[in-house]
């Protein structure tokens, strides 16, 4: 979910290099870091993947650490994104990849999208990855709740619409943690952090722009991840600091300060801030569908799909026509 809070702190990350250079390899420190599982060292085998020195393709997960008590070690991935550095035509991109995709899983068969990264982590969500949509990654990062709760409370509160149907089904079921945080109303709200991670949850309900089901669960995400974005844009540096430093404790990842601190660099010299944004799979592009393991699932045009990917990934340049619900979008 907008766990993938990630892509954010890497934005800011770039525009303090330099200005608090030695501050941010301290903070950079704070990150857990995965030896054990990097994307680099993962054996792809006979899987064929595109890839590109000039695009950057990290995987961002947020997983749901509610199923790990006693049951997985990794719980099922609650989110997955892939935020894009494209140096060649200087562009940041978002993509959600859906959970309940039906997807072939190396050694598990068909399942859903999600359960790879309970069987499996990090390596074996990025080998269903690469297996059925042919992309390669460059590194990964985790984010817990506790996350994204602290990173909307420290901005302030992130500004989201709501319809009266979704502030009723907010303030009636427990979505959102803690009953005195169920005072949403129709309309624009600042949310909290407890409120937008609760938002972000919601499926079942349709959202301001009549979007429902996991379709409009990512699309939410999206929306909270650019008002987040839109908030810490116009807050001073020293209080972008203060963000990262509460941030990285809940972040993994595998990649090095180094690499981070070279990626930084990149969008600084890119010179934008707006984010490009895509879902897969795309509408029009999937069915809906029943697994007699997994209940309902989106059964995809796979081949279709995964060339739409690829483009967005590693062609799109903002003015080419691009098949989606909201490619380009900002």
């Amino acid at each position: 979910m907008v766990k993938k809070i990630l892509f954010v702190i890497a934005l800011l990350l770039s525009t303090v290099v330099g200005c608090y250079a030695g501050k941010m390899s301290t903070s950079l420190d704070l990150m857990n870091r995965d030896k054990g599982n990097k994307l680099s060292d993962v054996d792809l085998g006979d899987i064929e993947v595109t890839t590109d020195n000039d695009i950057v393709n990290i995987l961002l997960v947020g997983s749901d650490t509610r199923s790990e008590l006693g049951k997985e070690k990794y719980g099922r991935s609650d989110t997955v994104m892939i935020a894009t550095i494209d140096k060649k035509h200087n562009r940041l991109k978002l993509t959600s990849l859906m959970r309940d995709m039906d997807v072939d899983i190396p050694g598990y068969g068909k399942h859903k999208f999600n359960a790879a990264y309970s069987y499996g982590g990090p390596e074996l969500l990025y080998k269903t990855i690469a297996t059925n949509f042919g992309i390669s990654l460059d590194g990964y990062a985790e984010v817990d709740f506790e996350a994204f709760k602290d990173i909307v409370d420290e901005v302030g509160g992130v500004e989201i619409e709501l319809t009266e149907q979704e502030a009723q089904y907010l303030n009636t079921t427990n979505y959102i943690s803690g009953k005195k945080n169920r005072n949403v109303v129709p309309g624009w709200n600042t949310m909290n952090g407890a409120q937008a991670l609760g938002y972000c949850r919601v499926r079942k309900i349709a959202n301001v722009k009549g979007t429902n089901n996991d379709q409009g669960r990512t699309e939410r995400q999206r929306m909270v991840m650019s008002g987040i974005f839109d908030k810490v844009k116009k807050m001073p540096m020293s209080k972008w600091m203060d963000i990262i430093d509460v941030v990285l404790p809940n972040i993994t990842t595998d990649i090095s300060n180094g690499d981070i601190i070279a990626y930084a660099t990149d969008i600084v010299t890119m010179g934008t801030t707006e984010i490009d944004q895509y879902r897969i799979p795309v509408e029009g592009y999937y069915s809906n569908g029943h697994s007699t393991t997994d209940g309902d699932v989106l059964v995809l045009d796979l081949p279709a799909n995964k060339q739409l990917l690829q483009d967005f990934l590693f062609e799109f340049d903002g003015k080419t026509e691009t098949t989606t619900e909201s490619a380009g979008e900002q």
